[in-house]
């Protein structure tokens, strides 16, 4: 649907209605009676094909954000530029002193320039445009009977949504079911306090937005508790899209005035404004404002290389007295242009975009293209490990009841079907029992039905009234299996009650349910709890249903029952440690331990009234532990050894317990292997819990030889305070998160990695990057794609600059060949510099950009941040590489004038070719020469370390890999060729080699060249294999044995122990 479509029918449309009228808009209709206009499933929401030809019909989900990419404004981009200016001054200054072909090749210098620059900036900014759409705001969406992930754009009218806290609406919403609801509608009605949320609510047909009190209104945020709804109005129909206009408003891009607080202002401050107004305009000019740190870094170093530019132009004009001669004047200002790197902003945007498109392909969306350069150099990871490091499928193994003992369920080929497997009862508790994590299934215990079980067993139904009322999750059969929505802890433990027969829709469905929810108090990372209040139909008790870590759990219970012949005892201390003792034995086993504790309430017990939680959380009775089994990813153990072995260590932060935090870490390697085995003091530095860890002062955690591998029962602020840790270490550190609670921690990180599936709307938008799979293993692909890219930046930078220190040497060591009058002759002339600037620069740096990762790009340490691009090595190689060229140019040039011609200079050879033919016949060769190297150069980095002939080592190609390597890019393949191949025409067409680039052309100098060319190669390879050697014995002194082993050899040491 087009903006102006989208415009006009916003207009029309009634405040409060449907995208499709409805016969009263939604706050005005009763809930049964909007479904059925709706036409919605509220059970298993819309199918796939129905929203696929809702969205057809209505369009997308997106408020009128202008015109998107705008092709004039990049092609002005193009032309309204730094470098673009210096083309163009070098244009009229060839126009302006008669040289008109030299004027003519810089003219189509610029055109070519602005033409491949415009379709390949407009090509990327359509990619990062609709990469934009990728990392927008998603929806918990039901379709097809299951929960799904949808982008905001693609909700349609009739989609069944729910909300949690720190969501921001999607759309607007009639909310069906809430709980303890409560919306930031500031934006839209200017309310500073929450809005509490009721579904069942009615309202007249022209009560107000801040009095809809049944509708989620699109772009407000969830402040408080959870509630399900059915999208009604979208896009430009929507409220806030009423204010749209406002809401796009674009920023001032003038400077304000400072003022008084009576208003006025002194005359200076407008030329203050105005001055800093200006500045900004120039600073955007030059590209030094604007962009991300590299790309503000390259230009400014493109203004350092332009001043190098005039000093060079003045040297050409100096050496020659400053003579007014045409041809010095035109060769001055093309020794200026060899200095200019015209196409690198260009190439690094264009290969920032492809970056960011391969990402994509890899489960991985940047938000903010700053991450790409930071990518490269994280050095430590803190991963969650529920759903990340692990499949987030769970399924519940054990559950155990003091009075009765353990329960255990066997295998089931679905999490979700809670007919398919066995149930199993013993009296022994965990710790008594002697089974791995593999065994868990029915060991020796007899099977046994589930009304067996609960056959005179009030202890496993009260234990069963708390797992499935004081849960949100939702499962039920659809045609096509079952089917099931919610958290996935929550998830496996309403399965585990339903194998009872004891689901959460039997007690709180229908007219007259036998239980009523009066209060909820969602999970919260510090308190580690999530409670409900529900009160019974049938006795009308009122209870409090409480799950949580055992140890909070244990801190509010005062009894527990002990026997099903006996009342509830007094919790004792040494009760308290049988409980953990068994929690112990269960987490040992890699299972996720949670506490069940109930209660009767006498508070409080209406539904709007208010109940302190800290009071409803205590005096509570202990019920049970239930174990929750969460298999690691198989790519996880893969992924993080790919980490080790890259340098980079990886540290879990979990809520969970110590045992289970221990026994998934050992299993994903992000412990060793041998974990049991290891010391007290080795064991302590790998693993804490968050309490030994916020006890610590700053001073005290820095003092620690080592900071921990994996902190238990980690809360939000135990996450800020590893990074904060790390940062003092000088380590450079990512954390995921998908709370709204990690947004502080996702901030404070150099990369703050959102989970695209679990994570809050809060968590996106303080992230850099999401992870479209919430998987581990595409952590590891981000880190590789920037460090791909990183590479690529300095490979195209290393071969643009070494080709401009080529070219400056070349052409001001030149000035020396003296002709009888005393002007330099040009070892190249001003159309054959422009010629190699234009033809070995922009198309092969833009090849470099799309190279792949190099061979071993994952066993090498992270990259410095602080040096950038501009390594010793890279600035060492530009050195090498570009006095290599410029002395074997010269040296060919030499050869040809004096070894094998006559020596004269003659007079003119810089225009005429009468009496200058060996001078034209030398430049031809230095031409050719210049010419191949810059191109072979191209192809030398793609490797910056490895030669040419084995970019691959362990390849079976021993003689062929060179020719698979470079046919494997065949954009920078082609752009090479071209080069190479168009060398043929311009030496030989007449006319076009003498008048135009004052060249002629050439037989056996071609000897030269190859002889030239064989040193050039011979001069990289050895080069480069000097480098190898450097770096080897570096690698020895340094590191002994890969990255990996290093990890967790600095735990090895005697003093790692917590203080």
């Amino acid at each position: 649907m087009s903006p102006k479509k989208k415009s006009d029918e916003s207009e029309t449309h009634v405040s409060g209605q449907a995208n499709k009228p409805l016969s009263l808009p939604p706050h005005a209709l009763p809930s049964n009676k909007f479904i059925e206009e709706l036409a919605v499933n509220v059970e298993d929401g819309l199918t796939s094909a129905e929203a696929k030809t809702r969205l057809e019909q209505y369009g997308d989900n997106s408020l009128d954000e202008g015109p998107g990419v705008q092709p004039a404004k990049i092609l002005l981009k193009q032309v309204a530029n730094a470098m673009m200016l210096v083309l163009l001054m070098a244009m009229a200054v060839s126009f302006g002193i008669g040289s008109y072909i030299e004027g003519g090749v810089v003219c189509a210098v610029i055109i070519l320039n602005v033409v491949v620059g415009f379709f390949q900036e407009f090509n990327a900014e359509k990619t990062l445009d609709s990469l934009r759409s990728l990392s927008s705001p998603t929806a918990s969406a039901i379709r097809d009977g299951k929960n799904e992930t949808v982008a905001t754009a693609h909700l349609v009218p009739g989609d069944i949504v729910e909300l949690k806290t720190g969501d921001v609406v999607p759309a607007d919403i009639r909310l069906l079911e809430v709980m303890n609801f409560e919306t930031d509608e500031a934006l839209l009605t200017g309310e500073s306090l929450p809005v509490q949320k009721e579904a069942n609510g009615v309202y007249e047909q022209d009560t107000g937005p801040g009095d809809r009190l049944n509708i989620a209104f699109s772009s407000s945020t969830v402040t408080k508790g959870r509630g399900r709804g059915a999208v009604f109005a979208t896009g430009m129909k929507t409220e806030i899209g009423s204010i749209a206009a406002a809401l796009r408003a674009s920023g001032k891009k003038t400077r304000e005035v400072k003022r008084k607080p009576d208003g006025s202002a002194k005359p200076h401050r407008y030329l203050e404004a105005w001055g800093k107004t200006a500045g900004d305009f120039v600073g955007m000019f030059l590209g030094v404002n604007v962009g991300t740190p590299l790309q503000r870094k390259l230009s400014k170093l493109a203004i350092l290389l332009f001043g190098i530019a005039v000093v060079c132009a003045i040297i050409v004009l100096g050496a020659n007295e400053f003579s007014q001669d045409r041809e010095i004047i035109i060769y001055a200002v093309a020794t200026g242009l060899s200095m200019i790197p015209a196409s690198l902003i260009v190439v690094l945007t264009i290969t920032m975009a492809a970056g960011t498109k391969r990402m994509v392909q890899r489960n991985v969306v940047v938000r903010k293209l700053d991450s790409l350069e930071a990518l490269g150099a994280v050095t430590d990871i803190c991963s969650d490990k529920t759903g990340t490091l692990t499949q987030g499928k769970m399924v519940v193994k054990k559950a155990w009841i003091p009075a009765r003992g353990t329960y255990s369920v066997g295998s089931s080929n679905d999490p979700f079907d809670p007919t398919s497997a066995d149930l199993s009862h013993t009296a022994t508790p965990p710790k008594d029992q002697n089974a791995s994590a593999e065994k868990q299934e029915t060991g020796d215990e007899k099977a046994q039905s589930a009304d067996e079980l609960l056959n005179d067993n009030n202890e496993m139904k009260d234990f069963l009234n708390i797992a499935s009322l004081a849960n949100l999750a939702h499962i039920h059969k659809a045609d096509d299996g079952w089917k099931a929505r919610g958290d996935p802890t929550e998830i496996a433990i309403q399965v585990f009650a339903s194998r009872f027969d004891w689901g959460r829709e039997k007690f709180t469905a229908g007219d007259s349910p036998q239980w009523e929810q009066v209060a909820e108090f969602p999970f919260d990372s510090d308190v580690k709890k999530m409670s409900v209040i529900f009160k019974s139909n049938t006795d009308d008790n009122v209870m409090v249903f409480t799950k949580g870590a055992v140890e909070r759990i244990l801190g509010s219970c005062v009894n527990v029952k002990k026997s099903s012949t006996a009342e509830p005892e007094d919790m004792t201390e040494e009760y308290e440690q049988e409980i953990l003792a068994n929690m112990e034995a269960l987490a040992a086993q890699g299972l996720r331990v949670l506490a069940l504790a109930s209660r009767k309430w006498d508070g409080a017990s209406g539904k709007n009234e208010q109940q302190d939680r800290n009071e409803v959380e205590q005096q509570l009775t202990f019920r049970g532990l239930v174990g929750l089994y969460d298999p690691p990813r198989p790519e996880s153990e893969g992924a993080v050894r790919e980490c080790h072995q890259a340098g980079i260590s990886v540290h879990m932060l979990t809520g969970d317990h110590p045992g289970t935090a221990r026994a998934i870490a050992a299993q994903v390697g992000i412990l060793p292997p041998n974990s049991s085995s290891l010391s007290k003091p080795m064991a302590d530095a790998m693993v804490m819990t968050a309490s030994q860890f916020d006890k610590l002062s700053d001073d005290q955690i820095d003092d620690l030889p080592v900071l921990p591998l994996v902190i238990a029962r980690c809360s939000p602020a135990t996450k800020v305070r590893m990074i904060d840790a790390l940062h003092r270490r000088n380590c450079f550190a990512a954390m995921t998160g998908d709370g709204v609670n990690d947004s502080p921690s996702l901030k404070r990180a150099d990369v703050g990695i959102a989970m695209g599936q679990a994570g809050s709307d809060v968590a996106k938008d303080a992230s850099d990057i999401v992870l479209t799979d919430d998987n581990f293993a595409s952590i590891l692909n981000a880190v590789e794609e920037g460090r791909r890219m990183f590479d690529n930046i300095q490979k195209f930078i290393l071969h643009l600059l070494g080709q401009n220190i080529a070219q400056a040497c070349t052409l001001l060591i030149g000035l020396a060949f003296k002709d009888e009058s005393g002007l330099s002759v040009f070892p190249l002339s001003p159309v054959e510099i422009m010629w190699v600037i234009m033809v070995t620069s922009g198309a092969p740096d833009m090849g470099l950009g799309f190279e792949r990762a190099v061979a071993g790009i994952m066993d090498r340490p992270p990259q410095s941040l602080k040096a950038g691009v501009f390594t010793m090595e890279v600035m060492v190689d530009m050195l090498v590489y570009g006095l290599l060229m410029a002395a074997l140019c010269l040296a060919s040039f030499s050869v040809v004038m004096f070894g094998f011609g006559d020596g004269n200079l003659s007079t003119g050879c810089n225009d005429s070719f009468e009496g200058c033919e060996t001078v034209f016949r030398a430049r031809a060769t230095t031409f050719v020469c210049m010419t191949w190297f810059s191109l072979f150069l191209a192809w030398q980095m793609i490797d910056m370390r490895r030669s040419f002939f084995r970019m691959k080592p362990d390849s079976p190609y021993i003689y062929t890999q060179w020719a698979r390597d470079i046919w494997a890019n065949k954009f920078l393949f082609w752009a090479v060729i071209f080069g190479f191949v168009t060398i043929f025409p311009i030496v030989y067409i007449p006319g076009l080699n003498r008048v135009v680039f004052k060249h002629t052309g050439i037989s056996w100098e071609w000897g030269v060249v190859v002889v030239c060319g064989i040193i050039f190669i011979g001069g990289c390879e050895a080069w480069k294999w000097g480098k190898r050697v450097f770096f080897r014995r570096r690698a020895v002194t340094g590191l002994k044995g890969d990255l990996s082993t290093s990890i967790f050899a600095k735990y090895n040491a005697e003093e790692c122990a917590t203080p």
